[in-house]
């Protein structure tokens, strides 16, 4: 690998800059690829083949671009695509995944909650999951429609998440959950408001920085310097410009990007 390249991450939206922030805060000096395939967010209600035709599309223009490894900063996009992406690109590939493994260990009610997508419950990636882990424990996979929808909005406090939230995480608390897993990368955005809204007694597990302490391991990486981020999406770039900005506290421009998107027929998407 050319230690001067950069690495390639990506997400329907913005959920994977939760994975990229813990990344550039352990490895400051690595230059950032990232795309947001935000024209088709989100993936966690689409047909798996969809999610992945378009990571292998996106796997595709970042390995064009020089990447020397991929981040699948995205469960749905993970479960879908990481075994056909390590097949056709000699690169790295790090990918995303319920914790369920931590939060059975540190569950002291012996139940755990998983908030996720639809298809990332529905996976047979997080099946093997529970069949290796969660054999000691209750654990209760919490379906979240809306509340990608609600990052991507750049409401992460407001008072029709907090509703939303909360009508998410009462099932979780009234079975006694008392350990929380951050199952959708676009979640970790929202955890002030879910600690809050749960309460100081339950723990919540967040993977993103594990994720970034695997490819610190893949990379080798000093720690040393200031990177560069490029971001493109296939969305609103301007909407989404000032998306990044709000979620990383820093100025980030956007740059548009088109990836086959004539062949779905799909608008882009604006909050």
């Amino acid at each position: 690998m050319n230690p001067s390249a950069p690495v390639g991450v990506f997400d329907s939206g913005v959920g994977g800059l939760s994975v990229l922030r813990e990344m550039r805060a352990l490895m400051p000096a690595l230059d950032l690829l990232y795309v947001s395939d935000a024209r088709f967010l989100p993936y966690g209600d689409k047909p798996e083949p969809f999610v992945l035709a378009r990571s292998l599309a996106i796997a595709d223009f970042l390995v064009a671009r020089g990447a020397r490894a991929l981040v699948v900063a995205c469960n749905t996009a993970t479960a879908a695509a990481v075994p056909a992406l390590r097949a056709r690109h000699g690169v790295p590939v790090v990918g995303i995944e319920p914790a369920v493994k931590p939060a059975a260990a540190a569950t002291r009610s012996g139940i755990v909650g998983i908030l996720a997508t639809s298809s990332t419950l529905q996976s047979r990636r997080y099946a093997e999951l529970l069949e290796r882990f969660g054999g000691f424990v209750r654990v209760i996979g919490q379906p979240c429609s809306g509340l990608v929808e609600r990052v991507e909005a750049g409401d992460l406090d407001g008072p029709e998440t907090t509703a939303l939230l909360l009508r998410h995480l009462q099932p979780l608390l009234d079975a006694g959950a008392d350990t929380l897993v951050l199952g959708c990368t676009h979640y970790p955005f929202l955890r002030p408001l879910i600690e809050r809204l749960a309460g100081p007694a339950v723990r919540v597990v967040d993977p993103s920085g594990a994720v970034a302490r695997r490819v610190q391991e893949v990379l080798g990486e000093a720690t040393d310097g200031a990177g560069s981020l490029r971001a493109f999406t296939t969305g609103d770039a301007a909407a989404q410009s000032a998306l990044f900005s709000q979620l990383l506290g820093t100025q980030v421009t956007v740059e548009p990007l088109t990836l086959g998107e004539e062949k779905w027929g799909q608008t882009p998407i604006s909050f």
